[in-house]
């Protein structure tokens, strides 16, 4: 407990260190405090550069994760209770907010802007600004366990103006959502199994929740202290919500919405969040391509089309499933087609040939001129964007949600993706996670 009220503390302190600081001023050690660099200022790939040339001295970044976690935890104790009872989807995700840093670091006004979001949704999970100093110590010393005598202080210096510039922004993001709750609780008032491995969940908030058609919003179950997994909402702002879940794992939160989640029970939600929405100003065609658990985007963004009758435009929907049975919700769809003159609808099954979703969009001749909305497995996602681009839809008119930031090499990224990230993974997503979990 000695630990638990020196935090506070040590978090004001903090805060009034970061008043004195200029924002541009250069920070030296790894106790300077956490005022993050400006990002109009901040060399980022001048650090990218240190840090990809000296990755391999820390590699593989699983096991330098590892002993950052043995010591935070080593040193404070009480923070274990902060995270999920296992690890393992934690660490991964740690690992992906390394990769997605150091491959955005070139541009880091872009980076900024993110976690800049991420930092306001990281309030539910009860981080405070004291935290982000802890971790930055574990760090350290993990950086300086794993290297060895190799390890460059110049690069350790790179590490450590990245998470400053990395956490300040996300200080930034919790402080401008000081008014809004943490998280907000919600009620399931029905639950329908679609397929043995599918539900449909009608939520009611129990305080006002405010979102926009297409966003995604992460959620806990009781079941599963700790664990957050997002999921898109599909459905318009209009009352209560709507979440469409597939299980994609055996103890995980889709298993436990999926099969072990009924009426009554109540959920958390945290701050939605995801710029696969619509522009206030319509000023194209659309078309939207989705496909297995993507429909969830699809539908919410079609409700808000309805509700907006968007005068002189058309819509165009590719929806994709394995088979006929896999159209799910497609009562709904009918509904929507009856309701709108304006709406075409092309629906896609694998017995069409292969890739089947793309090679329908090929079939289509007014690709370029229009603002597309893509969502559902990463490969389709995937295709489906290069597929526009080469028809000549530019990156700003082509939306979907992040990619998880998979394994591989890193090293730095070209032109600016897309808005709302590099892709989408159907309903439930894997973004880039906050540096102290």
């Amino acid at each position: 407990m000695k630990d638990y009220h020196a935090l506070p503390a040590r978090q004001e302190a903090m805060r009034l260190r970061q008043q004195l600081l200029s924002p541009a001023q250069p920070v030296t050690g790894p106790h300077a405090g956490h005022a993050g660099p400006d990002p109009h200022v901040y060399d980022g790939a001048a650090d990218q550069a240190l840090i990809v040339r000296d990755l391999p001295a820390v590699a593989p970044l699983a096991t330098l994760i590892d002993r950052l976690y043995h010591a935070m935890f080593t040193r404070h104790p009480y923070l274990r209770q902060l995270f999920p009872e296992s690890m393992d989807f934690q660490r991964a995700h740690l690992e992906h907010a390394f990769r997605f840093a150091i491959e955005h670091l070139d541009r880091p006004a872009e980076l900024a802007g993110f976690c800049t979001r991420l930092g306001s949704g990281h309030r539910r999970l009860g981080v405070l600004p004291a935290h982000y100093h802890v971790f930055e110590e574990s760090l350290v010393e993990a950086l300086r366990a794993t290297a060895g005598e190799a390890w460059e202080r110049e690069t350790e210096r790179a590490w450590v103006r990245m998470h400053r510039f990395v956490t300040g922004a996300m200080i930034d993001g919790a402080a401008g959502t000081a008014r809004e709750p943490g998280r907000w609780r919600a009620t399931v008032v029905r639950h329908e199994l679609r397929a043995p491995d599918l539900a449909v969940l009608r939520l009611h908030p129990c305080e006002p929740f405010h979102h926009r058609a297409g966003q995604y919003v992460p959620v806990q179950s009781p079941l599963l202290p700790h664990t957050w997994r997002s999921y898109t909402l599909a459905c318009a702002p209009a009352g209560d919500l709507e979440l469409h879940v597939r299980c994609v794992a055996a103890g995980g939160v889709s298993e436990a919405l999926v099969t072990r989640t009924a009426p009554g029970d109540e959920l958390h939600l945290g701050r939605p969040d995801g710029d696969t929405v619509l522009d206030d100003d319509l000023d194209r065609d659309v078309l939207i391509v989705a496909g297995g658990t993507g429909w969830a985007t699809a539908r919410a963004l079609l409700e808000e089309l309805v509700r907006r009758r968007p005068l002189g435009r058309t819509v165009h929907l590719f929806v994709g499933a394995r088979s006929a049975a896999g159209f799910y919700d497609d009562a709904a769809l009918t509904r929507l087609e009856a309701r709108a003159p304006w709406l075409r609808v092309t629906r896609v099954t694998d017995a069409d040939g292969p890739d089947p979703l793309p090679a329908a969009l090929l079939r289509h001749a007014d690709l370029s001129d229009r603002t597309a909305y893509l969502s559902g497995p990463a490969g389709l996602v995937a295709t489906a964007a290069a597929l526009l681009r080469r028809a000549g839809v530019p990156d700003h008119r082509i939306r979907h949600d992040p990619f998880p930031v998979g394994p591989g090499p890193v090293a730095p990224s070209g032109p600016p993706p897309a808005p709302g990230g590099s892709a989408a993974r159907g309903a439930a997503r894997t973004a880039p996670a906050g540096f102290p979990g």
